[in-house]
């Protein structure tokens, strides 16, 4: 069978910075479920950020901007926590290599998994078509 990072967040987890997890549609999942091998991850706690924390978004730049040392990640209440977010990437990278995962589904404007855009920076609600630290796995 088949393995399949998702977003804990995805799955029901309470993980996200304010302590609530992502609604979507559970059907998705089960029918993804029934033959694949769901592995449900997240990069921000596995790396140690507490449920709930600050949000945080990347400041002038971008997730490779950030795992170069470019830009960086600041929660609301102005703490840099772009450690957590690197660290967090690299835990996930080396858990689809180590079980095998070819394939991840990750939640969207996440400063970690976002693929099209995450927040600009300003926290301000608006985004930017820039990726987040997804793109390192």
């Amino acid at each position: 069978m088949a393995k399949i990072l998702v977003s804990a967040c995805l799955l029901g987890c309470k993980v996200r910075y304010n302590g609530s997890d992502v609604n979507v549609d559970e059907t998705c999942f089960d029918q993804l479920a029934r033959y694949h091998d769901v592995i449900a991850f997240c990069p921000e706690v596995s790396a140690g950020l507490p449920t709930p924390r600050p949000a945080a978004e990347i400041q002038e730049g971008s997730g490779i901007d950030v795992l170069q040392g470019k830009a960086t990640v600041i929660g609301t209440d102005g703490v840099d926590v772009s450690d957590f977010f690197c660290r967090g990437a690299e835990m996930a990278l080396q858990k689809c290599k180590d079980e095998g995962i070819s394939l991840a589904i990750l939640t969207e404007s996440s400063p970690s998994c976002g693929r099209h855009s995450i927040y600009d920076g300003g926290f301000s609600g608006e985004k930017s078509p820039v990726k987040g630290l997804r793109q390192r796995f």
